[in-house]
């Protein structure tokens, strides 16, 4: 990289000074340029009275930084940004509406201080590096900012989540008791109606995440997930501990959700959450059934190795109410599979053609379609399929379908490291 000009911060706090002295209309004229740029942040007259804070601090700031060449390592986030941060927080306005707030305020800041320095009038060598400096510092600056705030924010989330579910949670798990419920006074105080068809889900996060946001990313997720799916209303989110959360998505007059819906949103959204979905179920005694049903689930998916991002209980009903006890679960598979139930390519391979075989009802043909082979290597599976268990597939089929959808399902967990 080639020297910096000696003059480049002179002229650069030659620039920051002329533009704070008019340091109203600056933060004025950023200020009303966000808000309408991003109609998120409008409506609330305290809020944006923050906003307007937010920004003249920001904006005072970073002039001074550039004024005095302060290094950035100095620079905390200017107390009105923190607080703005905290109330969207509180608000539920979405963290990326901040962030662009950021990148716009920027934008338009950049432009007052480039108009400034073409005042200046000087050489277009000092120009450049006058220029160059600027973009240096105030990148580095908003960069340093912004991590300041996004981790207030995510903080401030949490904690907002936690403390305003508080009665809610309680109404909740009074419900889930089975106690009696006056519906017309349980409905408001939760902020969601539970005469209608619901679908209960339960979300986690494998580990505490970086920051402490855990809660703030499982509320918008299912915030997301309630946009895209056809919900009467906002989904009832009912935090459970920093990573863990239960929801019910309320579905008016809708009795069926196709799982592929919910799966299709979790699989383009955060990587790290896992969800777990009941059946649809309608009024008080759907709401619970629904919700137990996706505890099941979660128990299942717990003990799957490796663990899915997203489970149905309708796909997995039966082994989610036999998952109680895997031990059990374990030793009953290796009796239907025999050495079937080893954990290699090959087992694994003879396993998956023995249940489609079985889910098209023992035809070579539609197994073969399915699978993309020729018929005559479906036989072949199946025989050495049957070779290996020591009895014919379709011998106590009902057994040995319950058995490979489980494995499936938990893969490794149920199955041995070799036949014997």
């Amino acid at each position: 990289m080639a020297a910096e000009h000696p003059e480049a911060a002179k002229m650069l706090s030659v620039v920051a000074e002329n533009v704070g002295s008019h340091l109203p209309e600056v933060s004025r004229d950023i200020s009303e340029y966000v808000i309408s740029e991003i109609p998120e942040l409008r409506g609330d007259a305290t809020v944006v009275k923050i906003l307007h804070a937010s920004i003249a601090e920001n904006v005072a700031t970073l002039l001074h930084v550039f004024e005095n060449d302060i290094p950035l390592d100095r620079i905390e986030g200017p107390a009105a940004a923190l607080e703005y941060a905290r109330r969207l927080a509180q608000r539920g306005v979405r963290l990326h509406s901040m962030v662009r707030a950021y990148r716009i305020g920027h934008w338009r800041f950049l432009q007052w201080c480039l108009d400034e320095l073409d005042r200046q009038g000087a050489g277009c060598e000092l120009s450049t590096a006058a220029n160059q400096r600027m973009l240096q510092v105030s990148f580095g600056y908003i960069d340093r900012v912004t991590e300041h705030v996004i981790a207030v924010y995510q903080k401030e989330r949490d904690h907002w989540l936690l403390s305003q579910t508080a009665a809610r949670a309680a109404r909740v798990r009074d419900i889930l008791a089975g106690n009696d419920v006056d519906l017309d006074s349980a409905e408001p105080a939760l902020g969601y109606r539970l005469r209608q068809y619901h679908l209960g889900l339960v979300a986690w996060l494998p580990a505490l995440s970086h920051g402490g946001e855990g809660l703030a990313r499982l509320h918008r997720i299912t915030e997301e997930i309630a946009s895209k799916l056809p919900c009467s209303g906002r989904p009832l989110f009912v935090p459970r501990d920093a990573i863990l959360s239960w929801a019910w998505l309320p579905l008016g007059s809708l009795d069926d959700v196709p799982g592929e819906e919910l799966s299709n949103v979790l699989e383009r959204s955060d990587p790290s959450i896992r969800m777990c979905a009941g059946s649809v179920g309608f009024g008080i005694d759907g709401f619970r059934t629904t919700h137990r049903q996706a505890l099941r689930t979660q128990e299942l998916a717990e003990a799957a190795s490796p663990a899915p991002r997203f489970t149905d209980f309708s796909a997995v009903a039966p082994i989610a109410l036999m998952a109680g006890n895997i031990g059990d679960m374990r030793a009953w598979v290796w009796g239907v599979l025999g050495p079937l139930a080893v954990d290699d390519e090959n087992s694994a391979r003879l396993r998956e053609t023995a249940q489609i075989f079985l889910d098209n009802g023992g035809s070579y043909t539609a197994t073969a379609s399915a699978q993309i082979l020729h018929k005559n290597t479906v036989q072949y599976r199946i025989r050495k399929a049957e070779e290996i268990m020591g009895h014919p597939v379709q011998k106590g089929h009902t057994d040995l379908e319950v058995a490979l959808r489980a494995v499936r399902y938990l893969g490794s967990t149920l199955l041995r490291a070799s036949p014997e």
